[in-house]
């Protein structure tokens, strides 16, 4: 019997390759969401409208899975936005939007499908976090919260649901070569701040990190990958070495020596 995926924020970048992978096997019916849907005419899989900051949008993009197939099994959890700047000059506006959609988005999402995956006694949940979430660098404070946020609540969401046969799993990818730049907040580089230096020093490296990145399909080979573990681990990271050992790197060093390493690099 084929597996019903859910993929929030299907329609471009990691959400779209990891649609279109998944896509190609047989043994799943894929649906991706986006919030403007008739942009994306076209494409292989199901598309539905979905906007993660709005519970009634929430509510109607899982029962009209449900009302389809009667099951969601798999619910990818990887709309989300970017978010840069100095946290002094960031507009609160915008880090409300961003907890709005990184974190209380996949919060919302998975209290609709539990009851669903519950009752069939099944289910996997996969969010899609980000080393940033492990590494804060500078002027990414608000970024690195939202996705550090999901990642602790896995965690901890993953014990609760053990008996009912559930597992909940976090996939960090580092920089790929996607679209995001393009969507995420900048807070505008001001004139005379004592940000101003700083600030495009590091968001220049930022987006020639995204331009060298890899191709986005490597993650979803890995998101088939744990669909196919029996038990999966609760945390995959995937990135280059550098991300993957800086990481480890955290956790070994003294903090002041890691964070003149991190200051250096960003």
């Amino acid at each position: 019997m084929s597996k019903i995926i859910l993929i929030t924020g299907g329609s471009s970048g990691i959400g779209r390759a990891i649609a279109t992978y998944l896509n190609t096997k047989d043994k799943y019916i894929i649906y991706g969401t986006s919030r403007n849907v008739k942009n994306y005419d076209g494409l292989p899989y199901n598309l539905i409208e979905l906007d993660v900051t709005s519970l009634e949008s929430i509510n109607s993009c899982i029962e009209k899975v449900i009302s389809d197939h009667g099951r969601i099994d798999i619910l990818i959890n990887n709309a989300g936005v970017g978010i840069t700047g100095p946290m002094e000059e960031t507009p609160n506006e915008e880090i409300e939007n961003h907890f709005k959609t990184n974190l209380y988005g996949p919060i919302k999402l998975m209290k609709k499908v539990l009851p669903y995956m519950r009752n069939n006694n099944s289910g996997l949940i996969i969010n899609i976090t980000s080393v940033a979430g492990y590494i804060g660098t500078p002027f990414r404070s608000i970024y690195s919260a939202g996705k550090s946020s999901l990642d602790i609540i896995s965690e901890t969401l993953n014990m609760e649901t053990k008996g009912f046969n559930i597992n909940i799993v976090c996939v960090a990818p580092g920089d790929y070569l996607t679209n995001i730049s393009k969507g995420r907040f900048h807070s505008p580089i001001i004139k005379g701040s004592v940000y101003e230096k700083s600030y495009k020093a590091s968001l220049d490296k930022m987006n020639e990190n995204i331009k060298k990145g890899a191709n986005p399909i490597k993650v979803a080979k890995l998101i088939d990958k744990i669909i196919n573990t029996k038990n999966p681990k609760l945390k995959y990271v995937s990135g280059s070495f550098l991300e993957r050992f800086g990481i480890v790197l955290k956790f070994i060093l003294p903090q002041k020596l890691f964070e003149y390493l991190v200051l250096k690099l960003f």
